[in-house]
């Protein structure tokens, strides 16, 4: 029997449907302290920035490419799971990750249609959040809806 959706989980799909994908973003963001809501999308040694809502900034749609290998992207990659970090300043779990512009990070990973991994949906922020492993449930279930957004699905 599957899980119940998360709370929220009914106005996040309305907020897709009614106002897109920036909408969607949006709404998600007003769960969290972060800055950033974004989705990135997996292209080789690259992540690519395919959508950005910046809560000081809401005229910002897209942020930057980086290497993978620098993000904490690349951990929801190799882990296929959430990933929650509250300050990558003192986190000894990513050591290769020290010193990422990037301290405060929630992440899901978002699957294509044949269950590859296509990108990943998550909040971040340049200066330490209480990132709450409570975000996760409706992040993880919001990726299929906006990975069909994206795909004009939706």
């Amino acid at each position: 029997m599957p899980a119940p959706p998360p709370a929220d989980y009914q106005a996040f799909e309305q907020s897709l449907r009614q106002g897109g994908l920036r909408a969607a973003l949006a709404f998600l963001n007003q769960r969290t302290p972060h800055r950033y809501t974004g989705i990135f999308r997996y292209d080789g040694e690259m992540l690519r920035n395919v959508a950005l809502h910046d809560k000081w900034n809401v005229d910002v749609a897209r942020g930057s490419d980086l290497p993978l290998a620098g993000a904490y992207c690349s951990v929801v990659h190799d882990t296929a799971g959430p990933l929650v970090v509250e300050d990558g300043a003192i986190d000894i779990r990513f050591p290769h990750l020290q010193g990422s512009p990037v301290l405060s990070y929630c992440g899901a990973l978002i699957r294509d249609e044949q269950g590859n991994k296509y990108g990943a949906l998550c909040h971040y922020d340049v200066q330490p959040c209480q990132a709450k492993a409570s975000d996760l449930p409706l992040m993880v279930a919001a990726t299929s809806p906006l990975y069909g957004a994206l795909r004009g699905r939706q």
